[in-house]
């Protein structure tokens, strides 16, 4: 398919990723688990699918430098600022809109730049089996991950009857509802079931299909993509984009969409959401330990250690993160990850 278009939303903080990830350079434009950063990783995966001048990055002012750098074969205009922080819908519709403008009946992909995908083949074949449906029907689709736990970190899908359009490389079925993040009982009962899957966040549309829910649950958002102008765009974003209501796309568009469907994902998924994930990509040692950089370790137990330019020693310690850059130095409790996000408002700023 020529008219598949990908929109990669690149704004994220990382804020749990402190202190190696800041405000201008966030966890997607950090080489965190390989020498290449996040974003370039899920670049190189949506282009197995489709042409590198289809895909667009929607970023911040303060990050659109580092995402320039980090993919130099990308033309100045596949890199769009958004100019005030109005969450996943108001994204959407500036990357439908700029895509509609391009091609009134293309198919866009939306999908985060920070999340790890090892399987960049089945990742491109499924995309475009999801792209076949979405260009075919008036439906929104969207990527489930089957669980292999009971997590209360994500939200849920609940799947219902499989599509004709279904296959055994690409399972597609009927999405029942949305389920926002359960608490640990309601968890352990979706992962029981087999029948709800993690929302990946990976969405897929004919530019129409979302125009058309747009009018009927968000008119603010269809105002913005019909009025959106064939040339000087950015002036456009620049006036309008700011005034957007402040939602999810999932609060805004898919809990309330006529048709959504489900691809069950047959690739792999982590959405890497604290150090505490990367003891699953990178080797640990002995006493279960991942590090990297210079460290000295003795009598240490199931500690996430990253070391830039200086020596980290440590003896006789277990379950700690600690994590050194030139002007910070983060000791946490690995129980205490989710919690680094709130150091933001006690760091200097230009710590941040």
């Amino acid at each position: 398919m020529k008219n598949i278009y990908a929109c990669i939303m690149a704004g994220g903080s990382g804020e749990r990723f402190w202190p190696l990830s800041r405000v201008a350079t966030p966890k997607h434009l950090v080489p965190l688990l390989s020498e290449r950063t996040l974003l370039e990783e899920t670049v190189s995966r949506v282009e197995g699918a489709l042409p590198s001048d289809h895909i667009f990055v929607l970023t911040n002012a303060a990050q659109i430098n580092g995402c320039r750098a980090v993919l130099p074969h990308f033309q100045p205009q596949q890199f769009v600022a958004e100019p005030a922080k109005r969450d996943t819908a108001p994204a959407c519709a500036l990357g439908t809109a700029l895509v509609r403008q391009i091609d009134p009946e293309a198919v866009v992909i939306f999908l985060p730049a920070d999340a790890l995908i090892k399987d960049a083949a089945t990742f491109a074949s499924q995309l475009q089996q999801a792209s076949a449906l979405a260009a075919k029907e008036a439906t929104i689709v969207t990527f489930g991950i089957r669980p292999d736990h009971a997590s209360t970190r994500f939200g849920y899908l609940e799947a219902g009857d499989a599509l004709p359009e279904s296959t055994p490389d690409c399972p597609l079925s009927r999405v029942q509802r949305f389920v926002e993040k359960p608490n640990a009982d309601r968890a352990d009962t979706y992962f029981k079931s087999g029948h709800f899957f993690w929302n990946a966040g990976i969405f897929l549309w004919k530019t129409s299909t979302f125009l058309a829910e747009a009018q009927r649950n968000q008119p603010e958002l269809a105002r913005f993509i019909e009025s959106f102008p064939k040339e000087n765009g950015e002036a456009y974003i620049a006036e309008h984009f700011a005034a957007l209501p402040k939602i999810s796309v999932d609060y805004a568009i898919m809990e309330k969409a006529q048709s959504v469907a489900m691809a069950e994902a047959g690739f792999d998924w982590d959405d890497v959401g604290s150090w505490t994930a990367l003891p699953k990509h990178m080797p640990l040692d002995a006493n279960q330990n991942t590090v990297r950089g210079t460290i000295a370790l003795h009598d240490s137990h199931n500690n996430i250690v990253m070391a830039q330019k200086r020596l980290i020693a440590l003896c006789g310690v277990k379950d700690l993160i600690v994590v050194e850059t030139d002007d910070a130095i983060l000791v946490c409790h690995r129980d205490a990850a989710e919690q680094i996000k709130q150091l933001q408002p006690l760091l200097p700023k230009e710590a941040r």
